[in-house]
């Protein structure tokens, strides 16, 4: 396993919404353009309440801006862990 293991699409979906700027991202979601910097260098994970609020400044779903990567655990490892199944994650619109 190498990396963090939740991986971001913020770069590319603030340029999906017009090239928006990490300041007016930041902005828009009551942070700042540092914070932006940090996630999409991987360097911060949010809690969730900014991921929320990120997400939210997209008009998207958390899962669409943030993705957990456990596909990125060596194949024995997520065949052995349930938990690790996208089928065993339950997503908000599932009522999760």
């Amino acid at each position: 396993m190498t990396g963090p293991l939740i991986r971001n699409s913020i770069r590319r979906l603030r340029f999906e919404h017009g090239e928006m700027t990490q300041e007016e991202l930041g902005r828009r979601a009551g942070g700042t353009r540092q914070t932006i910097i940090a996630l999409e260098q991987g360097k911060y994970l949010p809690s969730r309440e900014p991921a929320f609020r990120i997400s939210r400044a997209f008009g998207a779903r958390l899962e669409d801006v943030f993705d957990y990567g456990w596909h990125r655990v060596a194949p024995a490892v997520a065949e052995s862990c349930p938990a690790l199944h996208t089928s065993a994650i339950p997503h908000m619109d599932e009522g999760g």
